[in-house]
This record gives structure tokens, C-alpha cells and sequence, in this order.
């Protein structure tokens, strides 16, 4: 028998619980209208960071990417921050490279796309 880590309640999964290969959108559909969007599309870039790695980039963001404010919210030195950053940042690497892409391509096809 095969035990699965399912993802906490509410939290998006981003990988097969059986063979841990990236999951992808298929279906989309709208609470409004019912509207359901099939297709096939890959999960963003930074929804398949770990959890702890999600939180800690959108506290970046929020924080206008200030190391010295995430030192501060997080009550460590400012090269720790700086490491945990890269850190991240590897982690977002890898996930572009297990696409062939580069991270900015991503980002640079959604604000062509929203444009």
C-alpha cells in the first residue's frame, strides 16, 4: 500500500501524491457563470515553492523587497535573509529548468498576455 502526503486543507497541490511528477491545470471554472475552461497548463512558477518558500517571498514583496525590513519581521541578520533569499531564488531556478525555460520568461508572457 502506498501512503500519500496529501497538502494541508486549503492548500493548492503541486504534485502527484503518487509519483511526484508537477501537476497541471486542466480544468478552470468560473462561480459566476459556471464557464468551464479546459486545457492544459502548468501551475505558476512560484505556487510550486514549498510553502515556507511562498510565504517568505510574498513577505519580500509586500515589504518591497527591503532585506533590512525581513531582518527585522524575522529577527535575524541581514546576510541570513540574503541567504534565505537565495535560497529561493535556487529554488525558483530549478523549477524554470525542469521547464527549459527561464524564470523571467514566465513573467514576461503574463504582462504581454494582461497587456
Amino acid at each position: 500500500m502506498t501512503t500519500m502526503s496529501l497538502p494541508r486543507v486549503g492548500q493548492l497541490p503541486t504534485s502527484c501524491p503518487s509519483c511526484r511528477s508537477a501537476l497541471r491545470v486542466t480544468q478552470l471554472k468560473c462561480p459566476g457563470c459556471a464557464t468551464t475552461v479546459h486545457g492544459g497548463y502548468p501551475l505558476p512558477a512560484l505556487s510550486r515553492l514549498g510553502s515556507e518558500d511562498q510565504q517568505f517571498a510574498l513577505a519580500f514583496l509586500l515589504r518591497s523587497g527591503s532585506l533590512k525590513q525581513m531582518a527585522r519581521l524575522y529577527g535575524v541578520s541581514y546576510p541570513t535573509v540574503r541567504n534565505r533569499l537565495d535560497d529561493v531564488i535556487a529554488g525558483l531556478n530549478r523549477i524554470a529548468e525542469t521547464e527549459g525555460k527561464e524564470p523571467a520568461d514566465d513573467a514576461a508572457g503574463s504582462r504581454a498576455e494582461g497587456a
